[in-house]
């Protein structure tokens, strides 16, 4: 029944985001060509409107297959109002780009970009309020106390506690967990206000009553040897189960399956640039950028060239031996912003606030990033990319794999020239555990839009950085 109800749903949400598209499409076209804001005059030639409307089929078609890609159609319990409007964003980017560039390998000069423009802004808007809408009737009906998932926990763990948590954190999803059952835990314990009511075994009398939404089975690790038996017996009533794993110490929250022939294979980590197509994207991303990032900024490169060698002796660019992806040590290049040093000195450990070590000049283009600007030829090179965990020393490489769980994994993608962790104000002397969160997260999560979302962010938020010393 939930799966019928969702799948219905889902279907109406299709439906609504097809009209959507093309309202937007239709709408777009009138303030281009039609209203009282429009720039074009009489006489100016155009495409015919007949043009423009037979690309709506494909344009509607094409939007809802990026919207499958970009997960919209997930449903809405559980998921954040600023996730969903990224997808929005994202979903959006990407037709924009995939029209611009259809249009130009069909050659087609004369389809309005401006049009294109005032669609990608109207989409975003519409999409944004239908959704929106959504979410706010579905969380008035629940406060009421109605379209309620009524939920019982069976087995009491880490991972049962930090369901219940988030349930009540959020009682806009509409979820109300009724009790917990464990054979080990005392009946009468409370956590949260639910309390433990019996031993497992009690579900064969609970099922039957049919007056639960779902099952929610967090059995402690120890105990998985009973997890097949209740899973049959939880499917044999027809109540929707879920399992939630007590292993997410070290296995993440979005660990992907294999199909090998049939037999489930759950990874460790997800790493979406394991992916030989989502390598090949994003290398050429980075060559491109690099590329045109290079001739962009010359004269800006050029500029402070001049000014650290006038203003200290020594070599324009710094070299600095890093680790970069597969363990395999790489020189990156900066701008030196630092006196000349010996190796021993360079070695000491973190530059901190007020270093003596740091130049005058040195001092701005670290406050502002400049320093990093060099890097860009790594990226040509493929040592870097411009988007990915922050490249370490060595020495430090060794201490940290040491002492902080997962820092390793870092080096499963090339380092980049901008992060996660460091638009989240995490770079410089600040915490190496929440850095590594952050990596992490970025390395799991990795998708185009998100390494467009963190370039975007790093102009408002990355160059200059109180953090950067």
């Amino acid at each position: 029944m939930i799966k019928n109800n969702q799948k219905y749903l889902n279907g109406l949400h299709v439906i609504i985001d097809a009209l959507i598209v093309a309202s937007a499409y239709i709408l777009a076209w009138w303030l281009k060509f039609e209203s009282a804001l429009s720039n074009v005059q009489p006489g100016d030639w155009h495409l015919p409107m007949e043009t423009y409307f037979s690309a709506i089929p494909y344009i509607v078609a094409g939007y809802l297959i990026i919207y499958r890609f970009c997960n919209m159609y997930t449903p809405k319990r559980g998921t954040k109002r600023g996730s969903e409007l990224f997808r929005i964003i994202e979903a959006n980017v990407i037709g924009a780009v995939v029209m611009t560039s259809v249009l130009f390998i069909i050659w087609q000069q004369h389809f309005s970009r401006s049009m294109i423009a005032l669609f990608f802004a109207l989409n975003i808007v519409l999409t944004t309020i239908f959704r929106l809408t959504i979410r706010e009737i579905l969380t008035a009906v629940r406060a009421k106390g109605y379209n309620m998932k009524h939920v019982l926990v069976v087995g009491y763990s880490r991972a049962a506690e930090e369901y219940i948590d988030r349930i009540r954190a959020n009682p806009h999803w509409g979820y109300v967990v009724h009790a917990i059952l464990d054979d080990e835990i005392p009946s009468g314990t409370l956590y949260k206000g639910v309390k433990v009511v019996g031993r497992i075994d009690n579900l064969e009398i609970i099922l039957p009553q049919n007056k639960l939404d779902e099952i929610a089975i967090a059995l402690p690790l120890k105990q998985y040897g009973r997890l097949a038996s209740i899973v049959q017996l939880c499917e044999k009533s027809g109540v929707h189960t879920k399992f939630i794993p007590d292993y997410n110490s070290f296995i993440p929250s979005k660990s992907y399956t294999e199909d090998l022939m049939g037999l489930p294979v759950i990874n460790i980590r997800r790493v979406p640039l394991t992916n030989t197509s989502n390598m090949i994207i994003k290398r050429v991303m980075d060559f491109v950028g690099a590329l045109f990032g290079i001739i962009l900024i010359s004269p800006l490169l050029l500029i402070i060239a001049v000014l650290v060698k006038c203003t200290s002796k020594g070599p324009v660019i710094f070299k600095q031996e890093r680790i970069g992806r597969q363990n395999k040590p790489f020189q990156m290049y900066k701008f030196r912003s630092m006196k000349l040093q010996t190796v021993e000195d360079e070695e000491k450990g973190w530059t901190v606030k007020d270093d003596p070590r740091v130049t005058k000049i040195g001092k701005f283009i670290r406050k502002t990033s400049l320093d990093e600007l060099p890097q860009l030829f790594n990226i040509l090179k493929g040592d870097m990319s411009l988007v990915g965990p922050r490249p370490e020393r060595p020495q430090f490489v060794e201490k940290f794999k040491e002492e902080i769980p997962r820092y390793m994994i870092k080096h499963q993608v090339r380092p980049g020239l901008t992060g996660w962790a460091q638009v989240n104000g995490y770079r410089g002397d600040t915490s190496i555990r929440k850095r590594i969160d952050y990596d992490l997260y970025y390395i799991e999560n990795w998708t185009l839009g998100f390494d467009i979302r963190i370039i975007f962010l790093t102009f408002f938020k990355g160059f200059v950085n109180k953090n950067a010393y």
